[in-house]
């Protein structure tokens, strides 16, 4: 790879993916670094395989939307039933809802956002402290954690912020850039899962403390991706079509767009809302909930406009789940309802993941 990011001019036969990845990598600058360059066309490694390609030519692409629902008045019992069966609905059919009036101060959301881009904007030489592909460091910048066992790399660049097990977070840990806003997010992010666990706990059925008293919500980690402007966006993606493996994500957008979920044999934009706060449906919860809820297949697709930013709260569960056999809620299976998928250890689940690439599902490791 040349000083401008460019790949050298090479016949496929010469070509050499593993050494242009490894180039890729050791600028620790990311996609960022690339286009900060100067780069009129992509890198090699991140063009997606032809076969990919030419379907996406034959994709149907449609105008439907993403259920949204709105939490206020949530403790008036008649609207938290309507609430709840709109959850239902929705993680039955879709997998993926936006909701808003969630109490989070739209100041902290936008702060959030703002202090993810002044991150990844600020001095190179200063994020390089913070780029590892050591998974055991808590707080990590990187670009593609499967940068050497995708098909193709994405447009993106990723600070992570992971095991919050707790709203007290020193923000001695974490970039000062951001440190400020991302401890007040974390603290009302949590705020909403809790109350999104119940929701949805009642919504399978169950008791409203079921999935909290399973510590479903107790650890989670913070994924805070930057999207720069791609200069050929529609020969790479900025995320692969993938399924999360926890048991719910809560992501904030900004107001660029380009997330999609597969919905029905066609790719749907979830479209942003200022204020609102997108909800998908995790493996872990497709499974305790016997594919009642789904876990669906989304993307984020790369953009001449940019940089795009989101950020993702990944809700893992509590880490002594590692070790306790795991699988279908024992409530939800019946004769009519039996289990449809094997018990495991979340550790091996979790272990799963990050040593395959984005676009693979681990659910089949494990269906019945």
């Amino acid at each position: 790879m040349s000083a401008t990011g460019e790949l050298s001019l090479e016949t496929s036969s010469e070509y050499d993916r593993t050494k242009e990845l490894k180039a890729f990598d050791d600028t620790k600058t990311g996609v960022k670094g690339l286009v900060d360059a100067g780069i009129v066309s992509i890198p090699k490694i991140f063009i997606r395989p032809p076969e990919e390609l030419a379907e996406e030519l034959n994709l149907c692409h449609g105008d439907v939307k993403v259920p949204v629902i709105d939490l206020s008045n949530i403790h008036s019992s008649d609207r938290r039933k309507e609430i709840v069966d709109q959850i239902r609905v929705a993680s039955e059919e879709w997998g993926f809802f936006q909701v808003i009036n969630h109490e989070i101060p739209v100041s902290v959301l936008d702060e959030m956002i703002d202090g993810t881009r002044r991150f990844h904007e600020q001095d190179a030489e200063v994020k390089k402290e913070f780029y590892t592909r050591d998974r055991m460091k808590r707080v990590r910048y990187e670009t593609n954690y499967d940068l050497f066992v995708s098909r193709s790399a994405n447009w993106r660049d990723t600070l992570n912020i992971s095991k919050v097990i707790s709203d007290d977070i020193d923000p001695g840990e974490l970039p000062a850039s951001c440190s400020k806003s991302s401890v007040e997010y974390i603290k009302c992010i949590r705020k909403l899962g809790n109350t999104l666990l119940e929701l949805i706990s009642e919504a399978l059925g169950l008791p409203a403390d079921h999935l909290g008293s399973m510590q479903c919500g107790k650890c989670c980690s913070l994924v805070c991706h930057y999207y720069p402007a791609c200069p050929e966006p529609e020969l790479t993606l900025g995320a692969s079509s993938h399924t999360d493996p926890s048991f719910f994500t809560l992501l904030l957008q900004d107001k660029i767009g380009g997330l999609q979920v597969y919905h029905e044999g066609q790719w749907v934009n979830v479209n942003p809302i200022h204020g609102g706060v997108v909800v998908n449906i995790g493996d872990l919860l497709q499974i305790l909930s016997n594919d009642k809820f789904k876990s669906v297949a989304h993307r984020v697709t790369a953009n001449h406009n940019g940089p795009r930013i989101s950020v993702a709260c990944f809700f893992l569960g509590d880490g002594g789940m590692d070790e306790k056999p795991f699988g279908p809620i024992k409530e939800l299976i019946s004769e009519s309802s039996p289990p449809r998928y094997k018990e495991f250890l979340v550790r091996e689940f979790l272990i799963k993941f990050i040593s395959r690439s984005l676009d693979k599902s681990g659910l089949d490791y494990y269906k019945i």
